[in-house]
């Protein structure tokens, strides 16, 4: 089981060919949280629907990786979905840039990092007059970790390769 991020394409090609020559399955999540899962399943399928949408992480001043890996296949499976639409393309943003977020599989994706903020992320949706926020909370235990994680143990030896996303393991 893969919970980190910071792989690359090409290191998930590699992951996939040596766990297919071992004969062994490989499950990669970017949050192993149920409510983590939840909110990315729940945004696949809002995203055949809303064509906006912006993604937000929080987490306290201590974490150094930005956006958080939840956040990174979030936008990364969004992708495989869509790309957003942008009313105003970045580029002609005036002012810095930067403020905008940054772009991760053509979503915008903006990293807060303060003291006193456990872990969350949210997708937010817009269309006229009206939007969808989609959004997971973990706090600052390691607790919502403990039953995906047992659920991806039980569901990593039914198959061979690398499978991205334990939502897949669902039954939706």
């Amino acid at each position: 089981m893969i919970g980190t991020s910071g792989l690359t394409e090409k290191d998930y090609v590699e992951i996939d060919s040596a766990a297919r020559s071992k004969g062994v399955g490989v499950l990669a999540g970017g949050n192993f949280a149920i409510t983590a899962i939840l909110m990315q399943r729940f945004a696949l399928m809002a995203a055949k629907h809303i064509p906006h949408w912006e993604i937000v992480d929080y987490a306290n001043a201590n974490k150094i990786d930005a956006a958080s890996g939840t956040s990174s296949e979030l936008a990364a499976r969004l992708s495989q979905i869509r790309k957003p639409v942008l009313k105003h393309p970045v580029e002609e943003t005036h002012g810095p840039k930067e403020s905008r977020g940054a772009s991760i599989g053509g979503a915008q994706v903006h990293s807060i990092r303060l003291p006193g903020y456990g872990f969350s992320a949210e997708v937010i949706f817009g269309m006229a007059n009206e939007k969808l926020i989609i959004r997971h909370e973990a706090g600052v235990s390691s607790e919502p970790y403990v039953a995906g994680t047992l659920f991806a143990a039980r569901k990593v030896v039914s198959f061979v390769g690398l499978v991205m996303g334990i939502d897949h393991f669902m039954n939706f």
